[in-house]
């Protein structure tokens, strides 16, 4: 994993990939692939296509905030069943929603963006840039973090 990363440029390359066709999940993937230099596959951004406006549409849970975890999952996630590691992807997905709802107050899609009712109002997609950049940033943070105390890089 790459843990040196200009947050400035992965912000800007984030909401690139937001402005130019890609959802919000699917850039917070994108970005930090690209910036960690994880082995993401291009699947894994396809299985993220549906968490924009809250799931499809219906409002939950933010995009930015699940490509996020997906990105931590990737990482820290397990592919065994029972693999404690599990406690770990928990703790630091915890700690990523903690940080999202404590900067913006929700991680609910419809709560965030409720002020506008336009999906596609320029306001609505500047709000959402926000969102866009914190999650890419944050989750850098934490996996910049957590690889240096394994000892990567």
């Amino acid at each position: 994993m790459n843990t040196n990363v200009d947050m400035e440029k992965l912000q800007e390359n984030a909401v690139k990939a937001f402005t130019t066709g890609f959802a919000c999940s699917e850039s917070v993937i994108v970005s930090l692939r690209e910036a960690l230099n994880l082995d993401i596959p291009d699947s894994a951004i396809a299985m993220s296509s549906g968490f924009p406006w809250g799931l499809g549409g219906g409002g939950c849970l933010c995009g930015a905030a699940a490509g996020g975890t997906m990105c931590i999952g990737f990482v820290y996630g397990r592919t065994d069943p029972g693999n404690p590691k599990i406690n770990r992807c928990f703790e630091l997905t915890n700690e990523f929603h903690d940080k999202f709802k404590e900067k913006f107050g929700a991680t609910c899609c419809g709560e965030l963006i409720k002020d506008f009712p336009d999906r596609d109002a320029p306001e609505r997609k500047n709000c959402c840039t926000e969102y866009v950049k914190f999650a890419v940033s944050t989750v850098a943070e934490i996996l910049i973090r957590e690889a240096i105390k394994d000892g990567a890089d």
